[in-house]
């Protein structure tokens, strides 16, 4: 890891909010709930922002039960940052209003930026700011009903090579007020494989050098993430896949940025396995019943272990434990002592690449052509 601190960077502002150092928690569908919220942001020391899974606005407009569940933050999360998708101006702006007005939260993130088919067949994620009015509509409306509150929004290159959109949307952001911008150096096509362009990063970061613009993709480590900041110049960064399986990523982030660049965790197993029942506990706690928080933490199994020496029956036995006894008592039988293993810090989660964009019929005739997107477009249902 470089030595060099980022020490006298500028401190990254949203809105009336300082986050120093400027790292944030990339919203993941169905990971950054408020349990994970909670470990990423204990191993920080509380330093950083750390974001909602995307809550879909027509669900919160309707007051759906699992997405009023979503939104809850624990006490000592300062500030509550909720990230929202949404297609219709009118529902985005019904959503950020009563956020506003009931004091949902502290930061408003708009979503850009998901890739997945079921987002994009309705124009939503990183389709939508190929039609550069209906973006404008959206953030609008957003900036609008926010009032005091800061919006910001998270986005990609665009939907592929061939249809870029990051550089108009970054100044179509500016123009309506957002306070700032993340930017995830992959098209939707790529999905999470390849390479992040970096440099779309720097490119972003010299168009719109009004407001702050923070770098996404490929921070497997703080020092990917010290790189990033010398490298494109952003404000900040967000990690997304990079913590998964490794809240403790956090502790070392803030290190770097403080310039103790040799503080790094390298996490025994038995450390490891302390976290995973952690973990399991707090899920258990959230969602009121202990078998269902273990149930919903089976996901996270591999990558808690990865790079481990721990035999695929042992981790197929894991990946399907539906207590915390069980759970503790099968990590119980592994060699705890076992190091942090050569390579655990490199890539995980999601890695397909070079997929075709499920998109709505004739999404890309016109850039400028809205027709047909509205109300019916919402997901009616949150975590996408």
């Amino acid at each position: 890891m470089s030595t060099i601190a980022l020490t006298d960077t500028t401190p990254l502002r949203i809105g009336p909010h300082t986050v120093q150092p400027p790292v944030v928690l990339a919203p993941m569908a169905g990971i950054t709930n408020a349990p994970f919220r909670t470990l990423c942001r204990e191993f920080s020391g509380g330093k950083g922002l750390f974001v909602s899974e995307m809550i879909t606005t027509r669900a919160l407009v309707e007051r759906n039960e699992k997405t009023m569940q979503l939104i809850h933050f624990d006490e000592s999360e300062k500030p509550r940052s909720i990230q929202l998708y949404g297609v219709d101006p009118a529902t985005v702006g019904k959503a950020v209003r009563m956020i506003a007005e009931e004091g949902l939260a502290d930061h408003i993130d708009l979503n850009f930026g998901c890739p997945v088919p079921k987002v994009t067949r309705k124009g939503g994620g990183s389709a939508l700011p190929y039609k550069r009015p209906l973006l404008r509509a959206i953030l609008r409306e957003a900036v609008s009903g926010a009032g005091d509150l800061p919006v910001t929004m998270k986005m990609r290159k665009g939907i592929d090579d061939d249809h870029l959109t990051y550089l108009d949307a970054g100044r179509i952001a500016v123009e309506e007020g957002v306070t700032a911008i993340a930017l995830h150096g992959r098209t939707a096509s790529q999905h999470y494989g390849g390479t992040a362009d970096w440099e779309a990063i720097a490119r972003l970061k010299e168009h719109v050098p009004e407001i702050p613009v923070l770098g996404n993709g490929d921070i497997w480590s703080a020092a990917d993430a010290l790189r990033m900041v010398r490298e494109t110049g952003c404000d900040g960064v967000v990690v997304g896949r990079g913590c998964l399986g490794r809240p403790w990523l956090f502790a070392d982030l803030v290190a770097a940025f403080e310039g103790r660049t040799e503080d790094v965790a390298r996490p025994k197993l038995r450390e490891v396995a302390d976290v995973m029942v952690r973990h399991a506990t707090l899920l258990g706690e959230w969602i009121g019943d202990e078998s269902r928080g273990v149930i919903d933490f089976r996901k996270h199994v591999a990558w808690y272990l990865k790079g481990f020496s721990v035999g695929s029956e042992m981790r197929k036995r894991l990946a399907i434990t539906s207590s915390l006894a069980e759970l503790r008592a099968g990590l119980d039988e592994l060699d705890l002592d076992q190091a942090w293993p050569t390579g655990a810090d490199g890539p995980r989660g999601r890695t397909s690449g070079n997929n075709r964009v499920v998109l709505p019929d004739g999404w890309l005739k016109d850039p400028y052509d809205c027709a047909g997107v509205g109300e019916d477009a919402e997901l009616d249902t949150s975590g996408g």
